[in-house]
């Protein structure tokens, strides 16, 4: 079962692609934003992934700290991000395989993957958004964007 608006979001402590590890207790006080995807270079994810780049100042601007999060190894996220010019960290749930995946409720069992699954964290670690897609589905991110809007208000 995925996590509601309203929830305390699980603390976590995850490497990014360079091995640097962000805790999300330690950026209490700050919005931030976790963007779950299944797989680096997979052809939906990497389009999800660079039309966030392509806005991310829309949620900079609102002082909200952005974190795209997959079960894959911080060697294949370094590649990734080198690739496309993310300006955001991507943190890597390998192992213990998916457990922050799952502790939100966006993990696929049978896959072993991380689901395309969005939580806007308020600066006090409650969930002030929650949208979880079906596989195949790719995210509108204009929800996301209303949210941001509404706690940086």
């Amino acid at each position: 079962m995925s996590l509601s608006a309203g929830d305390v979001a699980p603390d976590f402590s995850l490497p990014d692609q360079d091995k640097q590890v962000v805790s999300l207790a330690e950026l209490r006080g700050t919005p931030v934003l976790l963007v779950f995807y299944p797989f680096a270079f997979s052809g939906l994810c990497t389009g999800e992934l660079c039309r966030l780049r392509d806005e991310l100042s829309d949620y900079t601007d609102a002082g909200v700290r952005v974190f795209a999060i997959s079960t894959d190894p911080v060697f294949s996220l370094k590649a990734f991000r080198d690739q496309e010019g993310f300006g955001f960290p991507l943190l890597s749930d390998f192992w213990p395989h998916g457990a922050t995946a799952q502790a939100y409720g966006a993990f696929n069992d049978k896959a072993g993957m991380a689901v395309r699954a969005t939580f806007l964290v308020d600066a006090d670690g409650a969930i002030a958004f929650a949208e979880v897609n079906s596989p195949g589905d790719v995210r509108e991110q204009s929800g996301w964007k209303d949210a941001v809007g509404r706690i940086a208000a």
